[in-house]
C-alpha cells in the first residue's frame, strides 16, 4: 500500500492526463503477444476482479457490469454463403471479437502533489483507459475513443500478480505494478487540469502541441527545484 499522506500536508497539486503508445520501443512490453496489457485489464474487468467505469467522465462515477465490458469492441456481421450441394443462399451471423493488437494506445490519469511532511514531489496514477479506433463502413479511420476507465489503486493488486517481459534480463522478472510505479514507460501529456477543461489539441496543433506538452512537463520538474535555495 501507499504511504499515508494527510490532506493537510498537500499544499500543491496538479492533475495530468497522458497517452502511452504501445508502438514506441520503450512500450513494446505492453503489446507482448503472450499476455498483452489490454488482455490483463479486460480479463480482470470481465471476471469481476476490478471495476470498469464508463467513459462519460474520468471521475469513476458510473461503474459498468462485466457483461457490458465483455461486449465492448465486439461486432456482429452477416455474410452470405451458398450450400455446395443445393446452391441455396444462406445467411450466416458472424461474431467478431476485439483483437488485443487493435488497442495501440492507453490514456493515463495521474495526480502530482507536493507533500510538506516529506518535502517531496510525488505522483500517483489514478486511472487507465484503453483506446480503440472507430472506423466507418468502408474501414476508414474516423476518431479514437476510450473503451472504459479502470481505477488504478483498485487494479494494483491484479497488476502486482501479472508478470511482464523484462527487456534485457529474463532472470529478473517484474510485474505490471512495478512498471507503473517505477514509471518505466514512455508517454506524452495531452491535457492538464484547466478552467475550460480543454485538451492541448483543442487549441494547438503540430509542433506547438509538442512544445506545450514538453513545457508542462518541465514546469512540474522545475516546481520542486524552485522550492529550494542553494
Amino acid at each position: 500500500p501507499y504511504d499515508h499522506v494527510r490532506e493537510a500536508d498537500i499544499f500543491w497539486e496538479k492533475r495530468i492526463w497522458r497517452v502511452i503508445d504501445v508502438r514506441e520501443k520503450m512500450n513494446l512490453p505492453f503489446a507482448y503477444p503472450e499476455r498483452p496489457f489490454f488482455t490483463i485489464l479486460m480479463d480482470a474487468a470481465t471476471n469481476g476482479e476490478i471495476t470498469a467505469y464508463s467513459t462519460e467522465d474520468d471521475k469513476f462515477t458510473s461503474p459498468l457490469g462485466p457483461n457490458e465490458v465483455a461486449s465492448m469492441g465486439t461486432t456482429i456481421d452477416t455474410i452470405v454463403t451458398f450450400d455446395p450441394e443445393t446452391y441455396e443462399e444462406q445467411i450466416q451471423v458472424v461474431r467478431n471479437d476485439l483483437n488485443p493488437e487493435d488497442v495501440k494506445r492507453f490514456r493515463i490519469k495521474e495526480v502530482w502533489f507536493f507533500d510538506e511532511e516529506t518535502s517531496t514531489l510525488q505522483v500517483r496514477i489514478l486511472g487507465i483507459a484503453p483506446l480503440i479506433d472507430v472506423k466507418d463502413d468502408a474501414g476508414n479511420f474516423r476518431y479514437e475513443k476510450p473503451m472504459f476507465w479502470v481505477y488504478y489503486p483498485e487494479a494494483r493488486e491484479v497488476l502486482a500478480r501479472e508478470r511482464v517481459f523484462n527487456v534485457g534480463n529474463d532472470a529478473s522478472p517484474v510485474t505490471w505494478e512495478d512498471i507503473m510505479e517505477m514509471r518505466f514507460f514512455s508517454s506524452y501529456i495531452y491535457k492538464e487540469s484547466n478552467v475550460r477543461d480543454r485538451r492541448l489539441q483543442d487549441y494547438l496543433s503540430g509542433v506547438d502541441l509538442l512544445l506545450e506538452a514538453s513545457k508542462i512537463e518541465q514546469e512540474i520538474f522545475n516546481f520542486e527545484h524552485d522550492l529550494w535555495s542553494y
